[in-house]
């Protein structure tokens, strides 16, 4: 698939909840070190679907109004060009970015190479991956561990809890851990009835997912 600059460096990878209709996907671990700022401002090209490059995003340090407002008009310009309900990304006091991913889900390659076009350099101004997020906030962890000690007594006992290591999307929480579940995935009557018996223990987990409540997360 064509590449496209949307962030300054980016590791992609879209993770999708256990209370959405997405195949369950694979957890990975992103970079949080601080030396990734350096590989960050030297501009190097990256795009939505590699996952050989730093996380911006997960890179503590900038927090000013200055990258705030920066971020305010890449979202602005990628809204104009093609994805009309994307959300300024969240900055947190810390420096960490968080995403409004899951509204690009349903673009195709060229409504991306329309917002790669449009957009660029100001994505690159505010160093930001449009697809990546910062790492789990603590309250969002404990919200994920619950969803896991759910799964755990309803059938699942391999399934594990996730840590500051594991991926989210905003709004949808943490994918299922597709290592402690079944080949079948959701089509398992296990994993069905756990998912039933969970949904509001998952529920609470997207929300605190949010883009709204990260920042208290």
């Amino acid at each position: 698939m064509k590449r496209f600059l949307v962030a300054v460096t980016a590791t992609a990878g879209l993770i999708v909840c256990a209370a959405c209709g997405d195949e369950p996907p694979t957890r990975a671990v992103p970079t949080l070190s601080a030396s990734a700022s350096a590989s960050a401002s030297a501009g190097a090209d990256a795009g939505t679907g590699g996952n050989e490059d730093p996380n911006p995003n997960a890179v503590a340090g900038d927090a000013s109004a200055e990258r705030r407002a920066r971020l305010h008009a890449a979202a602005e310009c990628v809204r104009q060009h093609g994805a009309a309900q994307y959300q300024d990304p969240l900055l947190t006091a810390d420096g960490y970015v968080y995403t409004d991913e899951v509204a690009l889900r349903s673009l195709d390659e060229a409504a991306m190479e329309a917002i790669d076009a449009a957009c660029r350099d100001l994505i690159r101004a505010a160093n930001f991956s449009m697809r990546d997020q910062g790492p789990p906030p603590p309250r969002l962890i404990q919200a994920g561990v619950r969803s896991a000690e759910c799964f755990r007594a309803n059938g699942l006992p391999d399934y594990r809890d996730p840590t500051a290591d594991s991926r989210f999307s905003p709004g949808k929480g943490f994918g299922l851990d597709s290592e402690g579940i079944p080949a079948a995935g959701k089509q398992d009557p296990t994993v069905r009835r756990a998912l039933e018996t969970c949904r509001a223990i998952l529920d609470e987990e997207a929300a605190v997912s949010s883009l709204g409540n990260l920042g208290d997360a």
